[in-house]
């Protein structure tokens, strides 16, 4: 059987992204066949159609990991879900997941119930940005209430939802962001804010126990100045080399390089604050399968507020 898909017909431009009909895939052992309604795009999926350097990829390249939509089969020694069930995941990431398309096969365990209270659209959205907040904070740096969080790019994708996620935990959470952008993340929970086009972070704040960086390259460095002794700097993009500062030695801080993994406890976690009204996703921008291209010239903008998500079936 075939399916509609999204591929690139060769590693480059947004244009390079066109509708193609390949075969259906179909589930394997401990695996489910997914019929995606909807398709998160994130900055993972742009970066590597222009270079081609991440992850491992078929001789059809689908891009896409995030996906919500509904289990069509199951393969041999499945028990988590039947035909039917709604589930939302990121599978198989940084190996080619194939979320551009009609129907996903991956292991069961690679995804979680949809949340109930949310449709496909708004699920696609949360689990590669929501899973990245979460790891870094919860898991990685130890995220605890009363604890001072400092969130560069906080109304991204990423951003807006490690608001969300540090304000669940009762943190005090400090944001950088253009300022037409504050009121947004104030109704998210914000408590403080930088416009980083006016005013130096470093300056403006202090005493932080996190850092989530999501903007890499100096403002890792200089994020080290606003940490408390012994607190973490959790770096998001490839840093190209991590902050390795006498101050930050000095102080004990903590800092690394997290790369988000699938991982099906998180996404419980996270349907849990999405069901208990602590975590939406916001949906800057919903476009069909075929206008992947779009999609990735807009994202590549660096202005969306929250997820683009594309939409594969009603």
């Amino acid at each position: 059987m075939k399916m509609r898909a999204v591929s690139p017909r060769a590693w480059g431009a947004p244009e390079n992204l066109v509708p193609v009909e390949v075969d259906r895939p179909e589930p394997g052992l401990t695996e489910v066949l997914v019929r995606v309604h909807a398709a998160g795009v994130n900055p993972v999926d742009w970066k590597t159609r222009a270079e081609g350097a991440f992850g491992t990829w078929g001789d059809t390249p689908i891009l896409g990991y995030d996906v919500s939509g509904v289990v069509e089969e199951v393969g041999p020694g499945v028990t988590l879900y039947a035909p039917g069930d709604e589930v939302f995941g990121m599978p198989r990431f940084p190996e080619q997941a194939g979320g551009y398309a009609e129907f996903v096969a991956a292991p069961a365990r690679r995804f979680a119930p949809k949340p109930a209270g949310v449709d496909h659209v708004q699920a696609a959205a949360l689990p590669l940005a929501a899973l990245t907040a979460w790891q870094g904070l919860v898991e990685t740096a130890g995220l605890r209430a009363g604890q001072r969080v400092l969130i560069h790019a906080a109304a991204g994708g990423v951003g807006h939802l490690a608001v969300q996620i540090a304000k669940a935990h009762g943190a005090y959470v400090i944001g950088t962001a253009r300022a037409e952008k504050h009121d947004f993340l104030r109704g998210l929970g914000a408590d403080e804010l930088v416009d980083y086009t006016r005013v130096d972070f470093t300056e403006a704040v202090r005493d932080v126990d996190i850092v989530l960086d999501g903007v890499g390259g100096a403002y890792g460095t200089r994020s080290v100045e606003v940490l408390r002794p012994g607190g973490h700097l959790v770096t998001l993009p490839d840093p190209g080399g991590l902050p390795d500062t006498g101050l930050a030695r000095e102080r004990g801080i903590h800092t690394g390089w997290t790369v988000v993994e699938p991982d099906r406890l998180g996404l419980l976690e996270i349907a849990r604050l999405v069901d208990e009204g602590r975590l939406r996703a916001e949906i800057d921008t919903v476009l069909p399968l075929e206008d992947a291209a779009k999609a990735h010239a807009y994202g590549e903008r660096g202005r969306t507020r929250g997820k683009i998500v594309l939409r594969v079936a009603d």
